[in-house]
């Protein structure tokens, strides 16, 4: 199964090359529509160039006598001579045409002979002699490819005798068009090598940046280092990201389960205040009804009492009414006791408690000493005095 970080360069590169074919594609096709265009502009300027040699050289209308094409006085079929020195002045092919039928040319076959006789195709015969009209396209000349233009020539009547045929082959534009095609495909794998190394360097660095993120410090020692087994091809990120939130999710639920003990610890410690209260509300309506019998005797909790003093009043954050009740089950207990044992007697947190029985140490109601057991650390144990 590939790797996540495999799925995504792939999928990436697919996306790349779709987008470089496409311009390769399109950037050859318009290079061949440029050279197309090159080559009907040159065939059009070399017509009209050899046009004007040819009246210059053979003056006269084109005729046809005893079945042999002439320009003037002078004969064209079988005259070689003039259709060489076009295609060397203009570096194309030059074919003078009786009818549809070449008179002279410069075009050979396989065997080196000139087509002399050799007829032109139909589609070009029915536009050029008998509509009259110039031909541009490409045209297969003696098992050539060639981009072709034909003009009409005419009788002094006007009447359509014959045609001036220039071709240029497509070899040369063969070769410039295979070379921009070249370049084109070297440099678009150029450029998705280059993205794909860097596209996967960046999905590297991505990958161990959103682990460092998810894993937290203490859990990858416990996780096995999944940052380093990461490094693992044989291991997903999908399996990673899976115990990291795994691991997440454990954490979660940790702190859930001890804001619910906190909230527990909470109710119940408000429940031990509330009933502390109720209790010594019912001492005070007590000692009120009974001031006038027992005038002389001291209340079970004087305010006046060696660890509390009116005038001075408790510490911040403690309450008289937890004071009280500790100080009740001290009283009651009457033996050395830790802070764990009094929270769980009176039903408070350890913290609350330490604070009171602190409080009560630094009055001189209490002393603590510590007991040392086989292993641990020492136990702090509370005496009343």
């Amino acid at each position: 199964m590939r790797l996540f970080k495999h799925q995504i360069l792939i999928l990436l590169l697919c996306a790349f090359v779709i987008l470089a074919g496409s311009s390769c594609v399109i950037l050859g096709l318009n290079i061949e529509g440029r050279h197309v265009a090159a080559a009907n502009t040159k065939i059009q300027t070399d017509l009209t160039t050899c046009g004007e040699i040819i009246d210059l050289k053979y003056p006269g209308p084109w005729s046809v006598r005893d079945g042999e094409l002439y320009k003037g006085a002078v004969r064209i079929s079988l005259n070689n001579e003039i259709t060489d020195y076009l295609s060397r002045l203009t570096g194309d092919s030059v074919t003078i045409f009786l009818g549809e039928s070449r008179a002279a040319t410069t075009e050979r076959g396989l065997d080196g002979v000139r087509l002399i006789s050799t007829k032109v195709s139909a589609h070009v015969a029915q536009t050029v002699l008998q509509n009259g009209q110039t031909y541009l396209g490409e045209e297969d000349q003696g098992g050539q490819l060639n981009q072709a233009g034909y003009v009409p020539l005419r009788a002094e009547s006007g009447e359509v005798i014959g045609m001036f045929n220039i071709g240029i082959a497509q070899g040369d534009g063969q070769i410039v068009w295979t070379g921009s095609w070249t370049t084109l495909i070297k440099v678009g794998l150029a450029l998705i090598i280059a993205f794909a190394f860097f596209t996967w360097i960046y999905l590297q660095k991505l990958r161990r940046g959103l682990l460092d993120s998810i894993l937290p410090g203490p859990q990858q020692s416990a996780a096995g280092s999944l940052s380093e087994s990461s490094n693992d091809s044989s291991v997903e990120e999908i399996g990673e990201l899976k115990k990291a939130f795994d691991s997440m999710a454990e954490q979660i639920q940790g702190l859930t389960e001890e804001i619910n003990r906190a909230n527990s610890s909470q109710r119940e410690k408000d429940q031990a205040d509330n009933k502390s209260l109720s209790i010594l509300q019912l001492m005070k309506d007590s000692a009120a009804i009974d001031h006038t019998a027992a005038k002389g005797s001291e209340p079970e909790v004087s305010l006046d009492s060696p660890w509390y003093s009116e005038g001075e009043g408790l510490p911040k954050g403690l309450s008289k009414i937890t004071l009280n009740h500790i100080v009740q089950f001290l009283e009651a207990t009457r033996r050395p006791l830790s802070a764990e044992e009094v929270a769980e007697g009176v039903k408070l947190t350890r913290v609350t408690v330490r604070h009171y029985l602190e409080f009560l140490e630094q009055r001189g109601v209490l002393k603590s000493e510590l007991k040392y057991g086989t292993g641990g650390r020492p136990v702090k144990l509370f005496i009343l005095l």
